[in-house]
């Protein structure tokens, strides 16, 4: 039988069970719809040690949704020693997005980098070449090979509202030869439209319109390229104007990173060989 177009649709939510302040929380969250009793009750929960890690992040989501970013900076920043080193990553996420939310663009790329070095250290996921993650109430699996990718679609943003282009195309590049898709393509275009390369910067879509890329298929792709390739025209037809380039380029940090994109060197030892081949540049990296 359909659904009645009168009859609202319903969300259903896994709780966990018990009648803990945490528990408690996740129903004023999910269920009563009442962000601000929730946010008393995982501060409750933190402070009695009740879930902690799930807690602290969970609050901290909420918060951001109401525009309460900076306290949710404050409180991960402040109690993410209580959770477990299991917790760490996923608490990194979540700073990064709040850094993003209230543009504390500085911050963003420091912890951006610091996840870089993790996974040339082989510190993330645990160690392990996969973990799960979940979007939308499904779980899926995530490799190293596009966690890497996605940190650095996520440096390369925070690049370009520095307006530091250069940089950002670097970046763009090595991440688009490690997982290449036509958002970060379309990206990478932008840098090069910045830099007045308009040939270079047709030359990068055209992967997008030959279809060749992830998403090139998808609605906002293929909007944004034409909107790509309208601006290029219009630029190209009137008069030259240089966009001032920040020489930031954090040269060493940049340079370590072509070690990453080398994925075909031979297995040579037992630790991944994406950590393998990137120990040379270890030193280089932490700056």
């Amino acid at each position: 039988m359909s659904q009645k177009k009168d009859q609202p649709y319903h969300v259903f939510h896994k709780l966990p069970p018990g009648d803990s302040p945490y528990v408690r929380a996740k129903h004023l969250q999910l269920v009563e719809k009442d962000p601000e009793a929730a946010i008393a009750l995982f501060w409750k929960a933190i402070n009695v040690g009740d879930r902690v890690d799930s807690a602290l992040k969970d609050m901290a989501v909420v918060l951001k949704q109401q525009d309460r970013a900076e306290e949710a900076i404050e409180a991960i920043k402040s109690f993410r020693d209580r959770c477990s080193k299991q917790a760490q990553e996923s608490l990194d996420n979540v700073l990064i997005d709040l850094y993003k939310k209230r543009g504390r663009i500085n911050e963003q790329i420091e912890l951006l980098k610091q996840k870089l070095r993790m996974i040339y250290q082989g510190e993330a996921f645990n160690g392990k070449p996969t973990k799960t993650a979940r979007s939308h109430g499904k779980k899926f699996q995530v490799t190293v090979k596009q966690e890497t990718s996605r940190i650095l679609g996520n440096l390369g943003w925070a690049y370009m509202q520095q307006g530091n282009y250069m940089a950002a195309e670097v970046v763009y590049r090595k991440a688009q030869l490690i997982d290449p898709d036509a958002n970060k393509a379309c990206n990478l275009c932008h840098c090069l439209i910045k830099q007045t390369r308009y040939t270079d910067a047709q030359s990068v879509l055209e992967d997008v319109l030959q279809g060749r890329l992830s998403g090139s298929a998808d609605p906002k792709s293929t909007n944004r390229v034409k909107e790509l390739l309208l601006e290029i025209e219009q630029l190209q037809s009137g008069p030259s104007s240089l966009t001032t380039i920040i020489p930031n380029l954090e040269g060493a940090f940049l340079e370590g990173l072509d070690d990453l994109v080398n994925l075909q060197t031979k297995y040579r030892s037992r630790r991944l060989p994406i950590f393998e081949e990137i120990s040379p540049f270890r030193d280089q990296l932490a700056c």
